[in-house]
């Protein structure tokens, strides 16, 4: 397991990648433009899914990380289902 250093550096690089897909999720939604490139990769109006999914992805892993450094377990969802 990573320690506390190499934690908050994990923690500082998601929520600056969250910064940017939270950019081009507004400027695609805004309709200001059609298109927006991000790093190497380029997002169409059509992407907005895909966008909103890769921002609730990084959403977990910043909960998840936050949740290592104040000594926590991970929260983690299950459902039990009753067989009667």
């Amino acid at each position: 397991m990573a320690d506390k250093v190499e934690i908050r550096a994990r923690l500082e690089f998601r929520k600056e990648a969250l910064k940017k897909l939270r950019e081009a999720y507004i400027a695609l939604l805004d309709g200001g433009v059609k298109s927006y490139s991000l790093e190497n990769r380029s997002l169409t109006r059509f992407d907005l899914p895909d966008l909103k999914k890769a921002i609730e992805d990084m959403e977990k892993e910043i909960d998840e990380l936050e949740a290592l450094l104040d000594n926590r377990k991970p929260r983690w969802a299950f459902a039990v289902i009753s067989r009667e």
